[in-house]
């Protein structure tokens, strides 16, 4: 698979790129932080207006036709700018999710929303014993037509602040389902939840909550949503990585200690380096993510996605961890920008499961494999 960017796609990365340098900055983002609403409406109408919404929806429902790599284009620069609005959870993780649905008619009915920033919609699967796992899911769907009722709670849900609806993943009598529910439906409690990063997601209480059931069996729509955010994730992260990098060698290049720079003491120059070699096999490991996300079917993907999530997490986490080393005492400060690439990459291990998890379907593939073979 070649990824070297075709014209338009360096075009979206040069695009967000400047929209990070240029109106992102720290100081900015501390403000956004600061005013405690996940993210300023004013940003969520320049998504839109530039296409970042639209990116990754197909032509026939007001999109640009791009795919995965379009999604982790933006991710990339996103991370580089720690942008916290809810992109990933409203412009990726939802609306692959319906894209992958077989519900036509709530797809010709929202995607044209969600891509011109009219509407969010945000996706509850998350549940305090699911430890990541889509397939594990309490919330229960009872009755039929207008008297399905959803009962249950969901963590996690990325994007759910200010939401104009929900998709919600609940277990009915022919499996687990997609659930379309209106954020201001009877039963239905909202909490914001602030994250160690400075975004913000939401916990919902479900008790007895009118919803419209989507056609189809909503798991495999689930796990194709999960899996473009994940890469997205992934590519977020490898930018947040760059940055971190970036910063603590221009920081090493100023500093100075027994009047020299101290990016002249050769055991930090092999520090940066690590690092930065460490970045590149992130990277090279999100290629292969996207390779199989464009190639392979979803049950060839999952240990690949698995695999690159705990990989590219472990790494962000090493990476921002040294950078706040090489700063010193004010490293950990919140003054200090690297201190807050390490945040974002202690709450990115969590999302859509953490590292134990993953390695555990890594392993479970593994061993299939293997006795595949032997048999």
């Amino acid at each position: 698979m070649d990824f070297t960017l075709t014209t338009e796609q360096q075009m979206l990365s040069d695009s967000v790129a400047r929209f990070v340098q240029n109106e992102y900055d720290f100081d900015a983002r501390t403000k956004i932080v600061a005013a405690g609403a996940g993210g300023a409406p004013a940003n969520w109408r320049i998504f839109a207006e530039n296409g970042w919404l639209a990116a990754c929806c197909p032509e026939a429902f007001g999109g640009f036709g791009g795919g995965a790599i379009e999604a982790a284009i933006i991710a990339e620069q996103f991370g580089r700018g720690l942008v916290i609005e809810p992109w990933l959870g409203c412009a990726v993780l939802a609306t692959q999710t319906l894209l992958a649905s077989d519900d036509a008619a709530v797809k010709a009915e929202w995607l044209p929303a969600l891509c011109e920033g009219r509407r969010r919609l945000a996706v509850a699967w998350s549940e305090p014993g699911s430890r990541g796992a889509p397939h594990i899911a309490e919330t229960l769907a009872e009755g039929e037509g207008s008297g399905l009722r959803l009962t249950g709670r969901k963590t996690l849900v990325l994007g759910g602040v200010g939401a104009d609806a929900y998709l919600v993943s609940a277990r009915d009598a022919r499996g687990i389902g997609l659930f379309l529910v209106d954020a201001d439906a009877a039963g239905l409690t909202a909490t914001p939840t602030p994250l160690h990063d400075g975004s913000i997601a939401a916990s919902l209480v479900l008790d007895g909550v009118p919803a419209r059931r989507l056609a189809g069996d909503g798991l495999p729509a689930l796990e194709t949503g999960l899996a473009h955010a994940i890469c997205a994730l992934c590519a977020e992260l490898v930018g947040g990585m760059e940055r971190a990098i970036e910063i603590s060698a221009d920081y090493l290049r100023t500093r100075k200690q027994f009047g020299v720079t101290i990016g002249s003491f050769q055991s930090l120059q092999h520090r940066i380096a690590d690092m930065a070699a460490e970045k590149e096999l992130a990277r090279s490991t999100l290629f292969a993510a996207l390779a199989s996300i464009e190639n392979d079917d979803a049950i060839q993907r999952a240990p690949v996605l698995s695999g690159a999530k705990a990989l590219v997490a472990d790494a962000a986490r090493n990476v921002c961890a040294q950078a706040i080393q090489l700063h010193g005492g004010i490293g950990m400060t919140e003054e200090c920008a690297v201190g807050h690439y390490f945040k974002r990459a202690v709450v990115a291990e969590t999302l859509f499961g953490g590292r134990s998890v993953h390695e555990a379907r890594c392993t479970q593939a593994l061993i299939a494999e293997l006795r595949e073979d032997a048999a």
